[in-house]
């Protein structure tokens, strides 16, 4: 807690991560999540990597489940690797990266916990209306990116709903608005221009429900993060959508999603990765989404568009870089806008 024995840093804010930043004992690393596994290779030494995995299979082979954005890397750089053999973790196909001999390996820690469950985050009456002026922008075919959160999860049950057809997936995360979508009919991935048929993603946070569709599903491919968010594999995919949520917006454009102030909250993600990736892609679009407005606990109301980002907000997204912006009251194009009509739109 005093950070007395070892430093602990983090890719990526949760609110436990935000209580410790507070108290001086953890502290943010800046990345673009799609260069992450070449930080590791390039730049930083591991001595000791601790990774929960499946049970060993017949071939000697542990699967690294619902996560593999860096983990090879990981393991390629650290003198020492220890898995945490878990039989409730699910077995996730590749892809590629997924998994590790047991050669490579000097310690197993044998473990029975239960998979972390994130229930859907309910949506606010916003979050419902949001949604209604992005799936007009979505064709049949569209490959589709989506994030977590109350609006994703309407988008995503909006989708499911919807008579859209042969959609595909390449997501950096994947929740269960997105097992809604396939087990809908929505999602097929026939149209894709690369891992056709495949519901293609990075790591996964969701319900049970979430990873039992995951388990040892040839339907899905998980590939590490230097593919997945790589801009220049996005852009591949033609219709690609991308859809992102926010902190705030100044009237220049500029994003801020992963602090407040000079507090972090969160991380860059892979917001950057998806809106630069979509963007290039035949037919392509990027949304950053935000309610207009939040409340304090003391019943205040402020607005998260601002002239200007708060003193020592993070800008997560360059103002040139953003496509479509959304709120609950409508949605506007910023590409190609003078300074001046940005503001206005």
């Amino acid at each position: 807690p005093d950070a007395k024995h070892f430093i602990y840093n983090n890719w990526h804010f949760s609110g436990i991560d935000r209580k410790l930043h507070d108290q001086g004992a953890c502290w943010y690393l800046p990345m673009l999540f799609n260069e992450l596994p070449s930080y590791y290779r390039r730049f930083l030494d591991v001595d000791v990597a601790i990774l929960p995995v499946t049970p060993m299979d017949e071939k000697g082979y542990f699967n690294f489940g619902p996560q593999v954005s860096a983990s090879k890397a990981i393991c390629e750089k650290a003198k020492i690797i220890i898995l945490e053999v878990n039989p409730h973790i699910p077995r996730c196909l590749g892809g590629r990266e997924e998994s590790i001999h047991i050669s490579e390996v000097d310690y197993v820690v044998e473990t029975e916990w239960r998979m972390p469950q994130v229930p859907p985050v309910p949506p606010s009456e916003n979050d419902t209306k949001i949604p209604g002026f992005i799936v007009p922008e979505i064709v049949d075919g569209s490959c589709i990116q989506l994030g977590i959160g109350g609006m994703p999860n309407v988008m995503g049950k909006i989708i499911a709903q919807s008579d859209l057809k042969d959609l595909g997936i390449h997501t950096e995360m994947m929740t269960e608005s997105v097992v809604e979508m396939v087990e809908a009919g929505r999602v097929t991935g026939a149209r894709k221009q690369i891992d056709r048929f495949k519901v293609v993603y990075t790591f996964s946070m969701g319900t049970q429900k979430t990873y039992d569709f995951l388990h040892n599903n040839p339907g899905c491919a998980i590939y590490p993060v230097d593919y997945v968010n790589n801009p220049f594999v996005i852009a591949q995919l033609d219709n690609f959508i991308a859809i992102n949520n926010c902190v705030e917006m100044d009237l220049f454009g500029q994003v801020c999603s992963e602090s407040s102030g000079t507090r972090n909250i969160s991380g860059t993600g892979g917001q950057v990765d998806f809106t630069l990736g979509a963007y290039h892609s035949k037919g392509g679009k990027s949304f950053i989404c935000l309610e207009s407005t939040y409340q304090k606990k003391n019943g205040e109301i402020f607005s998260r568009i601002k002239p200007t980002l708060t003193q020592g907000a993070i800008v997560t997204t360059h103002r040139a870089m953003v496509n479509y912006v959304v709120t609950e009251y409508g949605i506007v194009n910023l590409k190609g806008k003078s300074t001046w009509e940005r503001a206005e739109a």
